[in-house]
């Protein structure tokens, strides 16, 4: 059995490993489950604050921190950060901006792999951001908004045959900004990972080949290890 630990920028990525991709990766012998960045403590209320990549450091401190609570050999680590918003003190970030998104990602990723420096460590960053999923399939957001169809035809027209990983991370254009744009009322934590769910593993990795790669990858830590 391998156990993977995924250290997830916030509670939709979080929800998304424990509804959607352990379950499948369950099925290769690899166990995931998730906990949001570490951004603050309360010690006198022994409170922990956990969710949003406000920095590198402290998304950095709470992987190792992790790392040393479960050492063993078969015991494995990952990321779900985005791309968009990413902070500016990640490794290589300034010499990975004038990149293509996916080389950018490509060098992101290898980049944070050197500084944490762990051998069972498999770094993952999403272009631009979670909601490219949901933009994989978005007639599936009519499991969640049944009265938005002209809406939701909108978004369709507008991703039209686009990889959705490509659309940009532009503030006003970002994949979740298009969508809320035609659906102001969108949850991300709730519907989104709802949405996601309903479009299937399938689909997503037909449409999204980065996440493909990833999820690729974490299945081949069951197959390697039977």
């Amino acid at each position: 059995m391998i156990r993977l630990h995924v250290t997830a920028e916030g509670q939709t990525e979080k929800a998304f490993v424990n509804k959607v991709l352990n379950p499948h990766l369950a099925n290769y012998g690899v166990y995931a489950d998730a906990r949001c960045v570490l951004t603050s403590k309360d010690k006198r209320a022994a409170k922990e604050y956990r969710g949003g990549l406000i920095s590198y450091q402290k998304a950095r401190a709470d992987i190792n921190t992790w790392m040393k609570q479960d050492a063993k050999e078969d015991s494995w680590f990952t990321t779900m950060f985005d791309l968009y918003r990413l902070p500016a003190d990640f490794p290589g970030y300034e010499q990975s901006k004038s990149l293509e998104p996916y080389s950018r990602v490509a060098a992101l990723e290898q980049a944070l792999y050197k500084a944490v420096s762990h051998r069972q460590f498999i770094p993952y960053i999403q272009p631009h951001e979670f909601e490219a999923l949901i933009l994989a399939d978005p007639v599936k957001l009519d499991w969640e908004y049944l009265e938005h169809d002209k809406a939701i035809k909108r978004i369709l027209e507008m991703v039209g045959s686009q990889n959705p990983e490509l659309i940009n991370d532009n503030p006003d254009t970002a994949p979740s900004k298009r969508i809320l744009k035609e659906i102001p009322e969108y949850d991300k934590v709730s519907s989104g990972v709802a949405v996601v769910e309903h479009i299937g593993l399938q689909a997503l990795r037909g449409k999204c080949p980065h996440f493909n790669d990833w999820v690729t990858r974490l299945e081949r830590l069951g197959i390697e290890r039977g």
